[in-house]
């Protein structure tokens, strides 16, 4: 490979709630730990498909980080830029669904390990060779989370790498001010923009823009690509093409049986900007990225529906496009 991925952020682990609408003011039963964390589930997709990639995070000097770490080491990830730290313990999520769609969170990220994560645990060295920056927007927890990704990014973009960002937005997070305040600064350097279709209307002017009048000022500004992920009904890609036009490209999405869609999306955006640096065409990189997030809603867990370039290819030789 002629080019290394980096991934920073939270790194914890998850306990799902075993009965759908199991609410949290109840007592009721969890099943976990699974390893988690948005951008360490990037991370691991990432490395399942052969890409080298590191990952930057904290956990703490116990079981769960242990657990956590050696998992994505077992698949692949260079695990060098994560620090056992001393002061708190390792960070967590506990979730209950609603439906498919509808999940609630409880997050332990502020005040656990991953929430001490900050600029000086940024290893230059680690960045040397690394020419593509994945940010997520889950990730911007906090003033000294931002200032990490913000060196990452800098010292990215000044060796002429890229940066792809996911704003994963979560209603539990809405209420930390310094993530709202970084989308800004992200967004001026982001050359793959990758938001699920409700999150698109996020970032409009106003509130009668409708998805294509947003998209084409996001392009405008100076981001290069956009894919929207439409879940179910696939993935849709923008972009300019030779003559500068731009062009609109959708891909449907696969049949397959629903389980568990936490960690789906991170599956998809590690496989497209993995495949479409290493040269395949959009509408490959967007046929197996849906087959990417169509594996990990298989699986129980967020991290356990990562999948191998050759899993993919057979899945997609043997699936109906829906």
């Amino acid at each position: 490979m002629n080019f290394k991925i980096c991934s920073i952020g939270e790194l914890l682990v998850e306990f799902l709630a075993k009965e759908q609408n199991q609410r949290f003011d109840q007592t009721g039963e969890f099943i976990g730990p699974f390893p988690s964390g948005a951008p360490a589930i990037f991370a691991d997709q990432v490395a399942k498909l052969g890409v080298p990639v590191v990952f930057f995070s904290c956990v703490g000097k116990d079981t769960f980080g242990k657990m956590c770490v050696n998992r994505l080491k077992q698949d692949g990830v260079i695990t060098d830029g994560i620090t056992f730290h001393n002061k708190a313990n390792t960070g967590s999520a506990f979730v209950s669904y609603r439906n498919f769609n509808e999940r609630d969170f409880i997050f332990n990220i502020p005040n656990s390990a991953c929430g001490l994560l900050s600029f000086n645990h940024i290893n230059e060295n680690l960045l040397k060779d690394c020419t593509h920056l994945h940010v997520m927007g889950s990730s911007l927890y906090s003033f000294r989370a931002i200032d990490a990704v913000r060196k990452a990014l800098d010292i990215i973009k000044r060796k002429g790498g890229t940066i792809s960002f996911d704003p994963n937005l979560r209603k539990e997070m809405f209420n930390i001010q310094e993530m709202e305040q970084s989308f800004g600064y992200i967004m001026e350097y982001t050359d793959i923009f990758l938001p699920s279709e409700s999150e698109v209307n996020y970032f409009a002017d106003n509130n009668n823009e409708n998805e294509q009048e947003t998209i084409i000022k996001l392009l405008q500004k100076g981001i290069k690509h956009i894919v929207v992920k439409c879940g179910v009904k696939g993935a849709t890609y923008y972009g300019y093409d030779e003559q500068n036009t731009i062009k609109k490209i959708h891909v449907d999405s696969f049949t397959t049986q629903s389980i568990d869609p936490t960690g789906a999306g991170d599956c998809f955006s590690a496989t497209f900007v993995s495949l479409m640096l290493a040269g395949f065409s959009v509408e490959k990189a967007l046929q197996y990225a849906n087959a990417s997030g169509a594996l990990a809603v298989s699986q129980k867990g967020p991290m356990e529906g990562t999948s191998t370039l050759t899993e993919l290819e057979r899945f997609i030789f043997n699936s109906k496009v829906n």
